[in-house]
């Protein structure tokens, strides 16, 4: 539990949910995350995740059901299934006992359309697909009734039953509600019911060749499970009509209380399915967990928590107005759980030779070094010291600006854990002039220490180039350049071409050798890193970059 979550949160939904338990309305709450197996959930569902299984958890005796709303097998694949199962597990909900398919119910919703082919409100239509959009109008105009609005309650049993044992091919008729085609909610004018799929169905094989549509199924589910608040995002409110109508009609078990709420829109993500599957399918990325992606198993790939995630949903809170959030408060949360969990290392990711002249050739030092300053716990770890060691170009300036506190010729700096070192002499390449080699002294009695009146302001990161192991490291960025991608569809033009940087060999201290897939590190100033789950190998991690640190320089930088 992070530390918001130690404070029960609030809004109004929660209050909505208070009052009813109250009142007695409901003697215990019961809701469902219904995610649709086409995709791969993304950091917006984790909201409705949190949402759903929190107030099942803050209530006594509440439960929260996982249903996947299986009723299009054209786009659904188990492996869907499976991925999303892991991700709310790995988010910290349980589920096992309660792990529901709509597809569960398909007699039971097949019942249902026949009864309401028999009380006349529902009908067979045989309009193509481009003709039942024609006859539907517009947000101005209103529809018009179908030819086949009329057939009689005989016709429709006839024809719907013989459309369930298979006589007819796709998109010969449908099922459509019996509504108002002049409503000013287009949802509400006939909306189609059934279709002809003669597709095999990853739970229900080749049982069925008519599947219900999403909203027909999704409120029958709803009321068949008990559930007491039907949590949904905005987009739903516009077919809230439609629930309460279908449950209106028939005889069931209850009719759940269907709330929107505003869904998440993240800076520089997309949160469209559609358009995630486009990112895969185009290659524009190299699978929904390539860890550039907002997909949960995406973000777990690259190096976030549960915990991180669990708390950025707490801060954003549930509203109805629609806002889009700062990536940077997704990153500060992140950076808020690994700060306290991840152990210390470090590497170097643009090398620099030092040569520390006045230190033996052949000695070495094996200095013992805390994982955590802040936790003892975590215990300590053997730190190899020699002669020559790496740091990082930009830790290095010939004319240093004034509040530039790291290393300058002629001047002084810590190595982090180590000793001060003085730079007297810059070797370049004499074709380009680029900078190959520093020549240093070190201070033998600075161990880890300031002789009294000596001040040394900067401390920087090294690696002993003889103990150094060479690791991968790959630097993941914003996968969009624009705030908001999604203004329009060429969203793959504001793809960031500098996504990703892979470093194929970065010197880095020789702890990391044997780090392991899910393993967390702060590599000093460089940022939080994760050992990535799916192309390290034994003894070869591959290090991604999950967030960076604050770096107050880059900023003084910036400015000047």
């Amino acid at each position: 539990m992070t530390k918001s979550e130690e404070a029960k949160p609030t809004d109004f939904i929660r209050a909505i949910v208070a009052d009813d338990l109250q009142t007695g309305k409901h003697a215990r709450v019961v809701t469902r995350f219904p995610p649709e197996p086409n995709g791969y959930l993304h950091i917006g569902h984790a909201k409705s995740i949190c949402l759903n299984f929190g107030i099942a958890e803050e209530n006594p005796e509440g439960t929260c059901n996982l249903r996947f709303d299986d009723t299009n097998p054209t786009k659904e694949e188990p492996e869907y299934i499976q991925s999303i199962e892991g991700d709310v597990r790995w988010l910290g909900f349980d589920f096992e006992q309660r792990r529901y398919f709509a597809s569960d119910y398909f007699e039971q919703i097949y019942t249902y359309a026949e009864t309401l082919i028999l009380a006349g409100k529902a009908y067979v239509c045989s309009l193509s697909a481009d003709e039942i959009r024609a006859y539907r109008g517009t947000l101005t105009e209103p529809g018009r009734d179908s030819p086949y609005r009329n057939r009689s309650v005989e016709e429709n049993l006839d024809l719907f039953r013989r459309m369930r044992a298979g006589e007819f091919p796709d998109g010969t008729h449908v099922l459509r509600a019996r509504i108002d085609m002049t409503s000013p909610n287009i949802n509400m004018r006939d909306p189609i019911l059934y279709r002809i799929i003669h597709t095999s169905h990853h739970q229900t094989g080749n049982r069925w060749c008519i599947y219900p549509m999403y909203d027909y199924t999704h409120c029958i589910s709803d009321a068949l499970e008990g559930i007491t608040h039907s949590l949904c995002t905005l987009e739903f409110e516009d077919h809230r009509p439609l629930y309460d109508w279908v449950l209106d009609q028939l005889d069931t078990p209850c009719h759940p209380r269907q709330i929107e709420f505003s869904r998440l829109s993240l800076e520089y993500t997309i949160m469209s399915k559609r358009w995630l599957n486009d990112l895969v399918v185009s290659r524009a990325v190299s699978g929904w967990d390539d860890p550039r992606m907002p997909t949960i198993s995406g973000l777990r790939r690259r190096g976030y928590t549960p915990e991180s995630i669990r708390e950025f949903c707490h801060r954003i809170g549930i509203t109805k107005a629609p806002n889009r959030v700062e990536m940077s408060l997704l990153e500060n949360c992140l950076r808020d759980d690994l700060e306290e969990r991840a152990p210390r290392a470090m590497a170097v990711l643009d090398p620099l030779r030092v040569v520390i002249e006045n230190y033996p050739a052949e000695q070495e030092e094996m200095l013992t070094v805390p994982c955590h300053a802040n936790h003892p716990e975590m215990g300590t770890r053997a730190l190899g010291f020699s002669r020559e060691v790496w740091i990082e170009h930009d830790d290095f300036r010939e004319a240093a600006p004034a509040k530039f506190k790291r290393l300058a010729l002629g001047g002084e700096v810590r190595l982090r854990n180590a000793y001060v070192i003085r730079c007297h002499q810059v070797i370049k390449d004499p074709a380009t002039g680029a900078i190959t080699e520093l020549r240093c002294t070190y201070d033998p009695n600075t161990l880890n220490a300031n002789p009294e009146g000596r001040k040394v302001k900067g401390v920087i990161h090294w690696v002993s180039i003889r103990h150094a192991v060479h690791n991968e490291v790959r630097l993941y960025d914003r996968l969009f350049l624009k705030a908001n991608p999604g203004e329009d569809d060429d969203f793959k033009a504001s793809l960031n071409p500098d996504s990703l940087r892979t470093l194929p060999a970065c010197p880095m201290e020789a702890s990391l050798a044997n780090a392991e897939p899910g393993d967390h590190f702060q590599l000093e100033r460089l940022g939080y890193f994760c050992i990535d789950s799916k192309d390290s190998a034994p003894g070869k991690p591959v290090l991604n970059r999950t967030v960076t640190l604050r770096d107050s320089w880059a900023k003084i930088e910036a400015k000047q």
